[in-house]
């Protein structure tokens, strides 16, 4: 157990990739004790990325692309500062409301960060607010992208603790929005503190608008439940629905409504069982493409192959962390490190609250070392024999240990939604991680709110029947 953890932790200090320190030291540690055959240990490599549920990985990632590529973050900003451009601090409040709709469709912080980050970073410094405030109201906002769904680490963590992701996916809805709430008050009070004033006149039209589109997708669902009671199939009713819709949209040409809808879409279409959240993967990327190609006509070949190739990247990279984290994590179970943990945390206490305190203080110093997939995928066959035998609903458990590792992106050092924004906004990483202080505590709020109040997680999807 030593060599297996010792040998990981020195080749981080020296800086090498975390996949690479983790297939390394699993590597020696079959050297010297021989635990299993050479085919064992490659059947363990396979199976770890021979995954159906993994599979939404690399689509929900080509999805943010293409929706970048489309132009629909632009929309979607434009749609927020219609919506809330008017108030104190409104670009800021923009960029809150334009990471929440931005989240339903790439499920990634560093795609929020990436993708409409920029576009919010650039729009705030032109309107006057200081660089650290824009970088830091950014980083808080992006951490909703794995929060709501869809969401890259609940796909990984489901896949690791036999979850339902569907489930994981409905538990992450009521916590998305406590904290967008708390962000919004942090916001107000900024606002109040240092005078921020609006950043666009207070316009009925423009609140009426904006209104109208959010009732315009809320009027979707609504109207294929109604088609359904005259008698309608489902199935014929959601296809006269959407042709309303693109309809509407062609005709009044609305800003963000096609983007709204891609939750809807997805949401709905898991609920209704539809598909899988691994088809809902699949079911974004071709959504992305007829916004894309169809609709807005905004993407070129040259623009898809340029974020299919991203896709390919970027996937190959996380593909490759998840098959050296789950040779890592069978050697920990073979070594009896979960076992040895677990004797060591039942011993200090018999509280499930104090263990969750602990278990929030470790995955929050994790988070800072670790990248999100491979810290699930390490600690999750560790810590969940432990979160059973305490009571802990896993779907619940999910929920603590994502939000814990999304706030460990943030600061060095290797927080890679902070490096990002440091290349986004020209700051030093110094600067980056001062800037983003501040915005730490409504996460860290909602991060206790979510821990010890359970009910926030777990109310929705238990009302779905997702969970008993």
């Amino acid at each position: 157990m030593l060599l297996l953890i010792g040998s990981f932790l020195l080749l981080m200090v020296l800086g090498l990739p975390v996949a690479i320190s983790m297939a390394t030291s699993s590597v020696l540690y079959i050297v010297f004790y021989n635990v299993a055959p050479d085919i064992i240990v490659a059947q363990r490599l396979i199976a770890g990325v021979e995954s159906f549920p993994l599979l939404a990985v690399p689509f929900f990632i080509l999805a943010g692309n293409l929706m970048n590529s489309a132009g629909v973050t632009g929309r979607i900003y434009s749609f927020a500062v219609a919506l809330v451009g008017w108030m104190k601090g409104g670009l800021a409040q923009v960029n809150i409301i334009g990471s929440v709709i931005f989240s339903g469709m790439s499920g990634t912080a560093l795609a929020d960060a990436a993708g409409i980050g920029t576009i919010e970073i650039k729009a705030m410094k032109d309107h006057g607010y200081p660089i650290e405030a824009a970088v830091g109201v950014t980083a808080a906002s992006a951490t909703l992208g794995p929060i709501f769904p869809p969401s890259l680490p609940f796909v990984i963590y489901g896949m690791m603790a036999n979850v339902s992701i569907g489930a994981l996916f409905m538990a992450g809805i009521v916590p998305g929005v406590v904290m967008t709430v708390l962000m919004m008050l942090t916001v107000a009070i900024f606002a109040y503190v240092k005078r921020w004033g609006s950043d666009t006149p207070f316009s009925w039209r423009n609140i009426l608008s904006a209104s109208t589109e959010v009732l315009v997708v809320a009027m979707v669902p609504l109207g294929i439940y109604l088609l359904t009671l005259t008698g309608l199939s489902l199935n014929l009713s959601i296809l006269i629905a959407l042709v309303v819709l693109l309809a509407c949209d062609w005709y009044f040409d609305f800003s963000a409504v096609m983007a709204l809808m891609t939750p809807v879409i997805l949401i709905g279409g898991m609920t209704m069982g539809w598909f899988t959240p691994t088809e809902a993967a699949v079911a974004a990327v071709l959504w992305s493409l007829f916004l894309g190609l169809v609709r807005y006509r905004t993407m070129t070949f040259k623009s898809l192959a340029k974020a299919t190739f991203d896709t390919i990247e970027t996937t190959a990279s996380v593909l490759f962390i998840v098959a050296a984290a789950s040779v890592f994590a069978w050697l920990l179970t073979v070594s009896q490190t979960a076992q040895l943990l677990s004797t060591a945390i039942t011993s200090l206490t018999d509280s499930k609250w104090v263990f969750l305190i602990l278990v929030n203080l470790l995955m929050l110093f994790v988070g800072c070392f670790l990248d999100t997939i491979a810290a699930i995928t390490i600690l999750v066959p560790i810590l969940l024999p432990i979160v059973l035998q305490f009571d802990i609903d896993p779907v619940h458990f999910g929920l603590i240990m994502t939000l814990n590792l999304m706030i460990g992106l943030l600061h060095p050092p290797l927080g890679m939604v902070l490096f990002v924004l440091s290349r986004v906004a020209k700051l030093s990483v110094e600067r980056t991680t001062m800037a983003i202080l501040p915005w730490l505590v409504p996460l860290l709020l909602a991060l206790v709110l979510i821990t010890f109040v359970p009910a926030i997680t777990l109310w929705l999807p238990t009302e779905m029947g997702l969970i008993r």
